[in-house]
């Protein structure tokens, strides 16, 4: 068997059934309340959210993926994905922080061999560790070289999601001399490595709590026990970038779920009604309800996609090594569909929502504010409309984009 070869092997299997998706959905609504509870104080005083992460792990959430058979919950990305979705409607950086954690985590699964994985797994339970990443691929500045069977690590990394508050951080870099020349090592770090410096710098308009902040490298370490693998272009190892734009599409639609929600609570309190409407309440009134009918109508339709793909990701998953690079970008191209729905949707909810909330939902006491901020915010992650063009190319021409951690 080749290098590649075991590279490409997955742990996972089946799809999740309703006992599985209605224990975790119970377990992620628990979670979603109490982060409501005080979504707004957290949001405003915009520190890391180390009780945030606690409370991930004491819920089970972290492990949720974990196969059995090491400590975990033997879930599936399904599940993950309602998970993802289910606290975007309260909080949006938390639902950010699990959705990147899942797809850092499951590294292990893409990237590392079957005879390796067993002992990343039980580390990551018997840690409880929650995994950050260091990855952002349009700031490629970090370098490996090799030095005494290992390498020492330089650079800085912005856009860190979860380092500031993960147990471990999960990086890439290209190896720079020596006889992996070129290639591209995915690699595990401890927070607290030498040499390992958390900036601290994110302050941005939306998506506070997400401890996105850069991190610099100066001569970190890194050891042969630290590496998961190479980075490569085998299909099922490739699967990985699909998911977590999955992870976006369901984030983005809790976000707009969550804003309805409380469009909604705000509409049935206000008194009276527009002196023009005829109604008795604003409730009551039918320009209201045409607004609200839309914009549930829209977010409706994007949760049918989104719970089709969701599912689907196991199947994909499930196939490992025979999956076919045409299987992945048809599916790549399937949930760039979601990305773009998911991503006008959003956005839309968030802001019109005030359509029928009114003045008085614009005070800082509401934060209805907050649910627009973190979708606009993370919406930008990368350009829809590149999302629009892989979906016309391939429509048209059955063309598929290259290869990226953003395709």
């Amino acid at each position: 068997m080749s290098t590649t070869d075991t590279l490409s092997r997955t742990p996972w299997s089946g799809t999740a059934d309703g006992a599985e998706l209605d224990r975790w959905k119970a377990v992620a609504r628990g979670v979603a309340d109490r982060l409501a509870a005080d979504v707004l104080e957290r949001d405003r005083a915009n520190r890391n959210p180390v009780a945030e992460a606690q409370l991930l792990r004491s819920s089970g959430l972290l492990d949720l993926l974990v196969p059995a058979e090491f400590g975990g919950a033997g879930g599936h990305f399904e599940t993950a994905f309602e998970t993802v979705r289910i606290l975007a409607t309260a909080d949006g950086s938390i639902a950010q922080l699990l959705a990147y954690h899942y797809f850092n985590q499951a590294c292990i699964g893409f990237y590392a061999d079957p005879a390796d994985q067993p002992h990343w797994w039980r580390r990551t339970v018997e840690g409880g560790w929650l995994w950050g990443d260091s990855v952002n691929p349009v700031d490629p500045t970090l370098v490996l070289t090799p030095e005494d069977g290992g390498y020492r690590l330089n650079g800085l990394k912005r856009f860190s999601t979860g380092s500031g508050v993960g147990d471990v951080i999960i990086i890439n870099a290209a190896v720079e001399g020596g006889e992996n020349h070129g290639k591209v090592l995915a690699f595990v770090l401890e927070a607290t490595r030498e040499g390992l410096e958390l900036l601290g710098d994110w302050d941005h308009l939306g998506q506070r709590l997400t401890a996105s902040g850069s991190v610099r490298y100066t001569d970190v370490p890194v050891r042969p026990a630290d590496i998961l693998g190479e980075v490569t272009e085998e299909p099922i190892a490739t699967l990985l970038t699909p998911g977590v734009q999955l992870g976006f599409g369901n984030f983005y639609l809790g976000v707009a779920e969550g804003a309805l929600a409380q469009g909604r609570d705000l509409l049935l309190a206000r008194q009276n009604a527009w002196f023009l409407s005829g109604a008795e309440t604003y409730a009551q009134d039918k320009v209201f309800q045409r607004v609200l009918g839309e914009l549930k109508a829209r977010t409706a339709a994007v949760a049918a996609l989104a719970e089709k793909l969701n599912r689907r990701f196991d199947a994909e998953v499930a196939r490992s090594s025979a999956l076919t690079a045409g299987q992945r970008g048809e599916y790549a191209v399937a949930i760039a569909e979601l990305k773009v729905v998911a991503t006008e949707v959003g956005v839309e909810v968030a802001n019109r929502i005030y359509e029928v909330t009114g003045a008085s939902s614009t005070s800082n006491a509401v934060g209805l504010d907050r649910y627009w901020r973190n979708v606009r915010t993370h919406s930008l992650h990368d350009p829809v409309d590149y999302k629009k063009i892989e979906v016309g190319a391939y429509f048209l021409h059955g063309e598929l984009q290259p290869l990226s951690l953003y395709t």
